[in-house]
């Protein structure tokens, strides 16, 4: 298996704060599935779903999950919320699944200096209900995928990262 750090969990739990820590405290590299596809179709998340929907963004998930198979290692690689549904997900590499209420990480979310934005990137937040619905149904498929799983609730991103790194190591 290539020796891949990769974070899942809901949309705005912090898996590109917590990628950066671990990738500054590890000195491996770092991908976000989300900058990859972006980059891939030259266009926003916000804008693929409008242009061409959910179904289609997430056949892009799977190109670029069999991308991260046969070519890349040694990294951090923090996912979108969705993109745990790759049937490739363990072979990339050591799955962690970050943990944290519903109602935490909109908090985290709404008070975050650059809040607007992070709520505009995701789409499928729009509508809380609905947003409260999905989480409830991926939790428990996220905890079946993760070969860890961290509590990333109110904690600062340097101490989840550590202890990302000290469990990854034994």
């Amino acid at each position: 298996m290539a020796k891949n750090i990769i974070l899942i969990g809901f949309m705005g739990v912090g898996k590109g704060t917590i990628a950066r820590e671990l990738i500054k405290q590890s000195g491996m590299y770092g991908v976000d599935t989300d900058d990859l596809i972006e980059s891939m179709e030259n266009k926003k998340i916000k804008k693929i779903f409008e242009d061409s929907g959910e179904p289609y963004f997430r056949e892009l998930e799977k190109k670029t999950a069999k991308w991260l198979e046969k070519s890349v290692t040694n990294t951090i690689i923090s996912t979108g919320g969705g993109f745990f549904k790759v049937k490739n997900l363990n072979k990339i590499g050591t799955v962690i699944y970050l943990d944290s209420s519903f109602e935490a990480i909109l908090s985290r979310i709404k008070n975050s200096p650059n809040a607007k934005r992070k709520l505009d990137k995701r789409p499928l937040l729009k509508d809380f209900d609905k947003a409260q619905a999905l989480y409830k149904e991926r939790v428990p498929l996220y905890k079946a995928k993760a070969d860890l799983i961290i509590n990333a609730q109110d904690r600062f991103a340097k101490d989840i990262a550590k202890e990302i790194l000290k469990e990854v190591s034994k």
